[in-house]
């Protein structure tokens, strides 16, 4: 469940990125396809790490708590801030890097196509690929939050890869949900700050008052996405 909550705002941002490239949606699944197969390994190399660094070093848990709370405090003040995709510097590197053709080639990644400077058949990215790119760089993004915050309620690698997976795969689904759908639960960011606050706090809360029983973890987080739901529900009910 906490999984799949931090994993929400992933799935806004690939809506970002999918209206600002305009990818029709029987081009969006061969993107999330790809990406998909892509977090498989990102995933499993940063848990890999991760569960390195807990069974070394026993104040790790520590460090991911204060970056949770950290995070956490930072997302609730730029909740409403909106991705600028255009000037993403990922975007921007690619660009300079990159022949990049004017418009999407139907599902393709690369294409071949007459350089009009120099006259010659070359290779061309796609916006697809582009856009293929920045999906993989934010989940790379959102997994430096997630991550941390599974370590918190249990150092079992296996338990911690699984998660995350059938995390992104449930949501991934609802990156084909129209956009309006998904401005209706805009106030839902600032639930997920308070659940990466409530997550690292807890960490130093078991050093103080033992361990924290996991159906009060539970509901608190439960707790908290519910109200996010519902009052971006309510607030937004005339949009």
């Amino acid at each position: 469940m906490i999984e799949k909550s931090l994993s929400m705002d992933n799935v806004f941002v690939i809506a970002l990125i999918f209206t600002f490239f305009a990818i029709p949606r029987q081009y969006q699944h061969r993107v999330l396809f790809w990406g998909i197969l892509g977090v498989i390994v990102l995933r499993a190399l940063m848990i890999g790490l991760g569960a390195t660094l807990v069974s070394q070093f026993n104040g790790v848990l520590y460090l991911f708590g204060a970056f949770l709370v950290i995070t956490g405090v930072k997302m609730w003040f730029i909740a409403d801030h909106t991705p600028d995709i255009a000037h993403n510097p990922v975007l921007k590197l690619l660009k300079r890097h990159m022949r990049v053709t004017d418009g999407l080639r139907g599902n393709a990644f690369w294409v071949r196509e007459r350089d009009a400077a120099t006259g010659q058949v070359t290779r061309f990215a796609t916006p697809l690929l582009l856009a293929l790119v920045l999906v993989e760089c934010v989940d790379l993004v959102f997994a430096v939050d997630s991550v941390p915050a599974i370590f918190a309620i249990t150092t079992d690698p296996f338990i911690v890869y699984t998660s995350n997976i059938f995390a992104i795969l449930g949501l991934r689904a609802l990156s084909f949900a129209p956009a309006a759908m998904i401005h209706r639960f805009k106030y839902l960011k600032y639930a997920l700050a308070l659940v990466l606050v409530f997550i690292g706090g807890k960490i130093f809360l078991v050093g103080l008052v033992g361990k924290i029983p996991a159906t009060l973890s539970l509901s608190v987080t439960f707790g908290l996405i519910a109200g996010g739901v519902l009052v971006s529900l309510w607030k937004t009910r005339a949009t």
